[in-house]
């Protein structure tokens, strides 16, 4: 994908696939790659991955351009999709302003980039002349200039701290990924609704995983088939996929007395020697997301505070088995104050203010997933007594306790998991497995 610099905009191609972003009002357009020819003397600034969006960091800020600027494979779903981790962004002001040294690599096409001017030499009387000249334009510098100056030496320091920490986010944290073919933001479960199937894959995807929507809203509000080439759905999470070969005829003794043979050596032959693809794929709500002490608790829409699914997959030959568990920020009102180690948590909210928000978060819960199994894992005795106690309490005038003490053992011998051969899918029983956070352990829908 290649990236030009026009007068008035920048230019994304790739194939008969071209996205006009202007540097005046900041707006996106899909156009015929062959419009590049209208283009105010377009220059390649080089090769690029993909686009994540468009984001303003500040109101005081132009407008940016997120692009995906270095990518590694993680592995191969099922259905040989491959996915991918954002390992390094590129960041374009869409502004007038000339863009900084991006690091692209060079499009073999258009070899050059930007060329930056070289330094010419002065003599001694030119030198002297310039200093002049700079002196007497100083003397004339009166104080508005002076203001103006500063302010903008505040803008640029405020811009550069911003960008440091939008590429921390993607560079350090290691957490976004994206494919190209594969729902990552859906279930095994979910992705068998057959309604779906036939729609591009970001009009497929799960809206809560769906990480970088508001970035592309401005595409999506377009209401164009061009654009579906342009919105890729991110999630920010976690995913690793391996390849696991079983050599059922061996005895634990021959493999202790064997040598270690690599996996690509492994012949795999259906039955023989069966070849599973395992997969660990966490999801994270773009809803109500933020660092670790600044996010609690339940907001009023029923979100609560980092929730993740997580996902567990086995595919061997045709057929493809999950199970999901969720966790979560409790759903009361809540926060923790300063960034200390382990702040002490308090309430904003009393008990009758809390229910509705808290039945809404579980609305939604029963609706996705059905059955609830609730995993407490808030400190009973310490700082945290007070969120549990809130919790409980709340639990309580929707149910009594004991009633759920005595139906859980149904509950997970009823728990499933899903499974999907070809297309079909269906579901079994399985044990739950705790959840590591303070909202509910989920079984998959059925």
């Amino acid at each position: 994908m290649e990236l030009f610099q026009a007068k008035d905009h920048y230019i994304l191609q790739s194939g008969d696939h071209a996205l006009w972003c202007s540097r005046i009002d900041g707006t996106m357009n899909v156009r015929p790659a062959t419009d590049l020819l209208l283009a105010w003397n377009p220059t390649c600034l080089g090769l690029v991955e993909g686009l994540v969006g468009k984001i303003q960091l500040h109101t005081d800020l132009p407008l940016g351009l997120i692009l995906i600027r270095q990518k590694v494979l993680v592995g191969q779903m099922p259905g040989d999709h491959k996915v991918y981790k954002i390992t390094k962004i590129a960041v374009i002001p869409l502004s007038e302003e000339e863009p900084l040294d991006l690091e692209l690599e060079l499009c073999k096409k258009h070899h050059f980039g930007i060329d930056k001017p070289e330094k010419l030499a002065q003599s001694p009387d030119e030198s002297k002349f310039l200093m002049k000249t700079l002196s007497q334009i100083k003397s004339n510098v009166g104080a508005p200039t002076k203001k103006k100056v500063k302010e903008n030496k505040e803008k640029e320091r405020l811009e550069r701290r911003l960008l440091d920490e939008l590429y921390k986010i993607f560079m350090d944290s290691d957490s976004f990924y994206y494919s190209m073919t594969y729902d990552l933001t859906n279930t095994v479960q979910r992705q068998g609704d057959t309604e779906k199937s036939n729609l591009p894959l970001w009009k497929q995807v799960d809206d809560r995983f769906f990480w970088n929507k508001h970035m592309v809203q401005e595409l999506i509000d377009l209401q164009v088939p061009e654009v579906n080439f342009w919105v890729t759905p991110i999630i920010q999470g976690f995913v690793q996929v391996e390849e696991l070969v079983v050599n059922y005829n061996e005895s634990p003794d021959e493999e202790k007395n064997s040598p270690d043979t690599p996996l690509q050596e492994l012949t795999c032959v259906d039955d023989i020697h069966p070849r599973f693809t395992v997969a660990l794929i966490s999801r994270r709500s773009r809803h109500r997301a933020g660092m670790r002490y600044k996010r609690r608790g339940v907001d009023t829409d029923g979100h609560v505070a980092n929730f993740v699914e997580t996902e567990q997959l086995i595919h061997v030959h045709n057929h493809s088995l999950s199970f999901v568990q969720s966790r979560g920020s409790v759903p009361v009102f809540w926060s923790q104050a300063g960034y200390r180690y382990n702040p002490r948590p308090r309430l904003e909210k009393g008990e009758k203010e809390t229910i509705p928000y808290f039945a809404a978060h579980f609305d939604e819960q029963l609706n996705l997933y059905k059955k609830q199994v609730i995993i407490n894992l808030v400190d009973q005795s310490g700082r945290e007594k007070i969120i549990e106690n809130c919790c409980t309490e709340t639990i309580l005038t929707f149910e009594n306790v004991q009633t759920l003490t005595d139906a859980i053992s149904d509950i997970i011998a009823d728990m499933r998991w899903g499974c999907a051969t070809g297309s079909t899918r269906s579901c079994g029983p399985t044990t739950a497995t705790p959840s590591v956070d303070s909202t509910p352990a989920r079984p998959p829908s059925r």
